[in-house]
C-alpha cells in the first residue's frame, strides 16, 4: 500500500497534467528521473519548453502548495531541465518554469492554480 502523501502527490500530478493539456500545452514527459532528482511534468509550448513543478496539499495549514517551492527547489528544477534537454537531444530553446498548485480538500473539487513563469 502506498503512503498517503505519495498517493496524494500522484493524484495531484494526474490532475495537473490533465489541466495543462487543456491550456494548449503538450505533455512530453512525466516523473522523469535522473541522479539529480525528478521533473514532475515537461511540456511543449510552440517552439519552447515548459517545466512544471507540481505541488499538492490537502490543506493550507502549512502554507499553500506553491509556497513549498523554495529557491533551492527552483535551482534543482533548472538543473534538471538542462539535463532533460541534453538527454533528449534538444538544443537550447525558449524555456519557462511554472508551478502548478493543486489543493485537494476532502469532499471538495480540486483547486488548481497555474503560476506561469514562477521562477
Amino acid at each position: 500500500m502506498q503512503a498517503p502523501h505519495i498517493a496524494l502527490g500522484r493524484r495531484g500530478e494526474d490532475i495537473a497534467a490533465r489541466y495543462l493539456a487543456t491550456t494548449g500545452l503538450v505533455v512530453l514527459d512525466r516523473n522523469w528521473r535522473c541522479d539529480l532528482g525528478e521533473l514532475d511534468v515537461v511540456c511543449a509550448n510552440g517552439d519552447g519548453l515548459v517545466f512544471c513543478e507540481v505541488k499538492t496539499r490537502s490543506g493550507t495549514g502549512f502554507g499553500t502548495p506553491a509556497e513549498a517551492v523554495d529557491d533551492a527547489k527552483a535551482a534543482r528544477v533548472r538543473d534538471l531541465a538542462v539535463r532533460w534537454r541534453v538527454e533528449h537531444g534538444i538544443r537550447p530553446c525558449p524555456t519557462r518554469f511554472d508551478i502548478v498548485s493543486v489543493l485537494l480538500r476532502p469532499e471538495r473539487t480540486a483547486e488548481v492554480r497555474h503560476l506561469r513563469g514562477a521562477f
